[in-house]
């Protein structure tokens, strides 16, 4: 045994296989280094999913005939110009691509200097053999070609997918980028075919990131997204987040930009989901695309060989401030739900034709808090929520005596059916959002006439939301009540974990669970919160001790009240079978607009469907 110095061909092969580890990751340095050189329109071709062409030109600035023979060397690069690693302003660092595509390939790079007075010349490299810069053509920026991906390691091959993958993974490359950088225009070409066209966008940041958005994550999410914009300690938010009725079945429509290089790190996606965590179930995810911009110096973007990954100087600066960011956009939509909830509402009216008119097309104006008109034409601008109104409190007239019919009902409410015509419905009809509640159908869900449309309210969902917020509410103004345990409860567990916990007993106490010391490996439980009853106390103080091991948290518990707090809301609210008078239902309405996030209920399915009345005229062949 003896050691040796690798050949170089070797050595580069071993950094492709680190870097460039199937084609789409080809295209993602490759395009990374047309947006670093200033372009504006970068365009990419590949056939057989990449396998045997990626071709990708840009109008950048170009490399004169040395920088060009120089890009091809390994660790050589235009990324660091006082040779600093921690401050990095690109998308680089890593200083392999170029070399390390083309040792597993036939690489040719065209280029010409923007403003020189010399053509454009040309080099290849073919499985690491580089040649001399030689003339060529072309008229501006930068053209790179690497046919037969591969070639050079066969055994790579075998791990590539089918061509039509390949491809999609291209795309998903290029989409990415297309979203941090909406000023370029972005072309893709699979088998001479056309398959993604991104002209560049308009406006200022907010507008052209939105129409980029929409071009690439859809229509039903611009129109529901939640705008963005927090600061905090040098850290800026921006970007898109969706309501939570509007949500998917996995993660895979959250994207995370950070300083503009598109990232999958697990503190982002952890952040979002404990900002979601008060409206969606478990196994639902908001659609969404955040920008973390912060200094170079406060983030390391090359713990991961494909740069895919960042390690933040702070990382709980930038948690607190993705989680409190969403929350905030949250609450500001108030009562908002999706408009993809009409949307499928109207489709499940659809006969198998369209109707005539029909486009398959629907646009909502969901009321907010910011621009309501009242009955004199008085634009209200969030006073409207806190000011006092006409209507009875909501929650406790609900809770108590809802059976109990009043005296002098007609027969017409009896049978929960209400005149839509008579001026006290239609001056409420004309100021609230919601409308006037004109009927109960079915014992479960309340019909309401708006200003241009209809209201249908699933009225369990709707009040369960409410008392939750309320239940959430008293506890954030009065704290966590506790009561003493009549026989208090020893805890054991290995010694180091009953060390930590006891470190945190006072913000535990804060929660309502009081621990103290029981001699080595053992605490013991003297108060608990009221709310959590006669649960396993033992298995909730051991999964304390493992997440204060593991995290140096104590979010168990806190998930553990609001999971409590949901729960009891649901039991505690109008059930569907319950029958419910005129001053109940419009009560119900009022509360409903006068409370964030009564959209959707606390697993993030929809409390009420608007349907406009153009879109209920369509359904039958009006328009």
């Amino acid at each position: 045994m003896f050691i040796r110095q690798l050949p170089e061909t070797l050595i580069n092969q071993i950094a492709a296989g680190e870097v460039i580890e199937r084609p789409a990751a080809a295209v993602k340095e490759l395009v990374e280094n047309a947006i670093d050189a200033g372009s504006s329109r970068i365009e990419t071709v590949i056939r057989d999913g990449g396998a045997s062409l990626i071709a990708i030109t840009d109008d950048g600035i170009g490399m004169t005939e040395d920088e060009l023979f120089l890009a091809v060397e390994r660790h050589a690069t235009s990324k660091l110009p006082e040779d600093d690693l921690v401050n990095i302003q690109s998308l680089g660092f890593r200083g392999e691509a170029l070399p390390s595509i083309g040792a597993v390939s036939r690489l040719t790079i065209t280029s010409r200097k923007r403003g020189g007075t010399a053509d454009a010349s040309a080099i290849i490299v073919d499985a690491g053999k580089k040649s001399r810069p030689a003339p060529a053509a072309l008229q501006q920026g930068t053209k790179v070609e690497v046919r037969d991906l591969f070639y050079a390691t066969p055994a790579r091959l075998k791990f590539m997918k089918t061509p039509r993958t390949e491809s999609q993974n291209v795309r998903d490359t290029i989409e990415r980028l297309a979203m941090a950088y909406p000023d370029i225009h972005f072309r893709l070409t699979v088998d001479d075919k056309e398959t993604l066209d991104l002209p560049s966008a308009k406006g200022d940041l907010y507008e052209r990131r939105l129409d980029r958005l929409r071009q690439i994550m859809g229509r039903e999410f611009a129109e529901n997204a939640l705008r963005l914009d927090a600061e905090r300690d040098g850290v800026r938010l921006t970007g898109y987040a969706s309501l939570p009725t509007l949500n998917r079945g996995s993660n895979q429509h959250q994207f995370f930009f950070v300083n503009g290089r598109p990232v999958r790190d697990k503190l982002l996606i952890g952040a979002v989901r404990g900002a979601y965590m008060d409206f969606l179930a478990s196994d639902r995810h908001p659609m969404l695309c955040l920008f973390v911009d912060l200094p170079p110096d406060v983030v390391d973007v090359n713990v991961h060989p494909t740069k895919a990954e960042v390690r933040f100087a702070d990382s709980a600066l930038v948690r607190g401030l993705i989680v409190g960011g969403l929350k905030h956009a949250i609450a500001a939509a108030g009562h908002r739900a999706s408009s993809t909830v009409a949307e499928q509402t109207l489709k499940a009216f659809q006969p198998q034709s369209p109707a005539p008119g029909w486009d398959g097309q629907y646009r909502q104006f969901q009321p907010g808090y910011q621009h309501i008109k009242g009955m004199q034409g008085v634009e209200y601008t969030g006073e409207y929520y806190s000011r006092p109104h006409s209507m009875p409190e909501a929650t406790s007239d609900l809770m108590s005596g809802i059976d109990a019919a009043p005296q002098g009902r007609t027969q017409m409410q009896q049978n929960n059916v209400f005149p839509a015509n008579d001026p006290a419905t239609q001056a409420v009809v004309d100021e609230y959002p919601l409308g006037a509640a004109l009927a109960q159908v079915h014992e479960t869900y309340i019909v309401a006439q708006t200003r241009d449309g209809l209201v249908l309210v699933d009225q369990h969902a709707a009040h369960e939301r409410l008392v939750y917020e309320e239940m959430k509410n008293n506890l954030a103004r009065g704290g966590i009540s506790r009561q003493p345990l009549l026989l208090p409860e020893v805890v054991e567990m290995d010694a180091n974990s009953a060390e930590r916990l006891l470190t945190r007993r006072d913000e535990l106490a804060e929660l309502g669970l009081v621990i103290d010391t029981f001699g080595p490996g053992a605490v013991v439980v003297q108060e608990v919160p009221v709310l959590l009853g006669s649960g396993n106390l033992r298995q909730m103080v051991l999964d304390l001790a493992d997440d204060i091991t593991a995290f140096g948290q104590t979010m168990r518990l806190k998930e553990k009240l609001e999971e409590i707090c949901s729960t009891m809301a649901c039991h505690g609210s109008v059930r569907a079978g319950r029958r419910l008078n005129a001053t109940e239902m419009n009560t119900l309405l009022r509360e409903m607009e006068r409370t964030p996030h009564s959209g959707q209920c606390n697993h993030g399915r929809p409390t009420y469907v608007e349907l406009k009345l153009n879109d209920i005229e369509k359904l039958f062949g009006r328009r």
